[in-house]
């Protein structure tokens, strides 16, 4: 007998062939980022969550405080590294393969939404045999893999690959399923719908979404399938409840503080709700950019306000009571601000607060591909008529939509709309076919209004935004980056354009300080510390670098009084308190250099600069 032939080629699903196209090319990019000056973070939010990795890699499993951040994805980091060695390349390929799983899931769903939907022009495909579902499917496939945003996030340490992958996962199971589930695959979604919100918290607007399925899709009605869908909308909760148990276990009963998740949502909601807020993450007076610098500044603020340490849900009470107090005056303000934010989130505008896609592409990490403004402009264009068209891409537009009302209470960036990125392919990519349709069968009628509504769609994301603020972010975050890489000429010329964006912008005016200090020209940094200061008499970094510069100057009376103003921002800083004793050493009050002293060693005991100036304290004093 012969040897068993294998299997042929074509039997092997279409939809693995979409995954290993898209892993290949995400894979290349991540190659091509490993090479870069990016994979190994030093600074923003990458570089907050893989400090946290490492705490908790070297022991540091809690501070017995409630969570100040999502915990989910540090602990996912720490979890790699300790099986895998320290290599943020680890986490990046496992990123790769939920994004290209992503790819997957939308080859699928065109399939699902397409199963029953004859389509004529469809016969141009019959000698590749297509069906149309694959034709769509590989069309949004991809777009997702050509999508710019998505190349960047499932590159860098961000947990938003890992949650875009589930949110359309559990869409995929609500639209692939024509009957009830059974209680147990409830309970898996919920548990996985909680999970994933110890990550990013938005994923928990999936809940109204399978309670819609519960009650619409799969429920005939009768007494008996009501009581069914109440009972599995209970097992849905409970899921969700098991799977952030972590989270609210640890802060409860560890922290003994009342905190679900965690403790920063209340000064998202005042950043996305005050006085200055424009619908994108606009820092008021007191924060600064960054998320470990706004949390931080965020702790600050609240105690030094209360004029005494705060549980970690005082303080986001504090931040909720200030933005719950400027909605209840200004009702008519937050409405518009409300309407401000639905806008940005279609508008073609590409407001990355990591500045990350922008530094990728400047590297040649990231080929050219797709943005959001053409993406947004078909989807948009082809919503209305799906809607009545196409009866299973209500769910698709109910997802996408459930995803943009998880922002309107905060605010909006590239990363947090990337959700809905993939949903907003596919409708896109169900429309271009339609119209194609429309065109090949002379539906001249039909398609004219399709493309009226394009056209409309296209104007609407198009609306220009001129706060000059919005388009310093990306030089600013660029320069910044070069100033951290020592890449002093480009730093020059990106925070040189950010300058001429917004010449009064403290942040900016504290870099181009940095960046002539560390070029050794001290004189010209200060004029920018100055300008800081006015901008912001909190900027605890040019306080102190001011007195850094002072005490190189021997200036020990001007050195005390910028130290003095930086404790003012900032009472517990174990530097800032070692500093200031160094000035008030030179100057001779040595009872004052012994208190400030003491201050610092409380906090590091073990700091070889501050037991050294205890030292000659001791010796000044004999």
């Amino acid at each position: 007998m012969g040897q068993p032939r294998s299997a042929p080629l074509r039997s092997v699903p279409l939809a693995a062939y979409v995954f290993a196209a898209v892993l290949l090319v995400r894979l290349f990019i991540l190659l091509r980022f490993s090479a870069s000056t990016f994979l190994l973070p030093n600074q923003g939010d990458m570089h907050f969550y893989n400090d946290w990795a490492l705490r908790i890699l070297h022991g540091q499993w809690t501070d017995y405080k409630a969570f100040y951040g999502l915990p989910l994805y540090p602990y996912f980091l720490a979890a790699l590294y300790k099986l895998c060695g320290y290599s943020p390349f680890v986490p990046a390929c496992l990123q790769a393969v939920a994004d290209s799983a992503t790819a997957t899931i939308l080859f699928r769903l065109a399939s699902y939404l397409l199963k029953d939907e004859p389509v004529a022009a469809a016969i141009a495909f019959r000698k590749l045999n297509l069906s149309r579902g694959n034709l769509v499917g590989f069309v949004a496939a991809g777009a997702w893999c050509c999508y710019t945003p998505s190349q960047a996030y499932s590159s860098i340490l961000m947990p938003t690959g890992l949650a875009v992958f589930v949110f359309w996962f559990v869409v995929m199971e609500v639209i692939r399923r024509e009957a009830t589930p059974p209680a147990w695959t409830v309970l898996l979604l919920g548990l996985l719908i909680g999970f994933t919100a110890m990550a990013i918290a938005t994923t928990l607007f999936l809940i109204p979404l399978l309670v819609l399925a519960l009650f619409f899709k799969w429920n005939n009605w009768t007494s008996r399938a009501l009581g069914r869908s109440a009972f599995l909308g209970i097992v849905l909760l409970s899921g969700v409840a098991l799977g952030t148990m972590p989270c609210w276990v640890h802060n409860y009963f560890i922290a003994r503080d009342p905190v679900l998740l965690s403790a920063h949502s209340g000064v998202n909601f005042w950043i996305g709700n005050n006085p200055v807020a424009n619908g994108y993450p606009k820092m008021p007076p007191g924060l600064h950019a960054g998320q470990e610098a706004m949390l931080q500044d965020s702790i600050k603020v609240a105690e030094r306000d209360s004029g005494h340490e705060l549980k970690r849900a005082d303080v986001s009470r504090y931040w909720s009571a200030k933005a719950n107090n400027y909605i209840r005056a200004n009702p008519v303000a937050v409405l518009r601000l409300s309407g401000i934010k639905a806008a940005n989130f279609w508008n073609s505008f590409q407001y990355d607060d990591l500045s990350i896609i922008t530094n990728l592409r400047l590297q040649g990490v990231l080929p050219p591909g797709l943005r959001f403004g053409l993406i947004a402009a078909l989807a948009l264009g082809a919503a209305p008529l799906l809607l009545f068209s196409l009866a299973k891409s209500r769910w698709v537009i109910a997802a996408v939509l459930l995803h943009m009302a998880s922002l309107l209470s905060v605010f909006v960036t590239e990363r947090y709309r990337l959700a809905a990125v993939p949903g907003l392919i596919l409708l896109a990519s169900l429309g271009a076919y339609l119209l194609w349709d429309n065109f090949c069968s002379r539906r001249r009628q039909a398609a004219a209004l399709q493309l009226a509504i394009l056209a409309a769609a296209t104007a609407f994301v198009s609306i220009r935004r001129d706060d000059p603020s919005l388009w310093a972010l990306d030089p600013y975050n660029s320069g910044w980056q070069a100033l951290e890489s020592g890449n002093y000429p480009l730093a020059q010329q990106k925070l040189d354009l950010a300058y001429r964006y917004v010449p009064t912008n403290a942040e900016v005016n504290f870099a181009l300080g940095n960046l002539q200090l560390e070029q050794g020209n001290p004189v010209a940094a200060k004029p920018f510390y100055a300008t800081t200061l006015r901008l912001d008499p909190e900027h605890e970094g040019a306080w102190n670098n001011l007195g850094v510069l002072a005490l190189n100057e021997r200036r020990w009376q001007l050195a005390a009084k910028f130290f003095a103003g930086a404790l003012k921002v900032s009472p517990n800083d174990p530097k800032t308190h070692f500093l200031l004793a160094r000035a008030n050493f030179e100057l001779g009050r040595y009872a004052e250099a012994n208190e400030q002293l003491a201050s610092a060693l409380r906090a590091k005991p073990d700091q070889p600069e501050f037991i050294a100036l205890r030292e000659k304290l001791s010796t000044q004093q004999l």
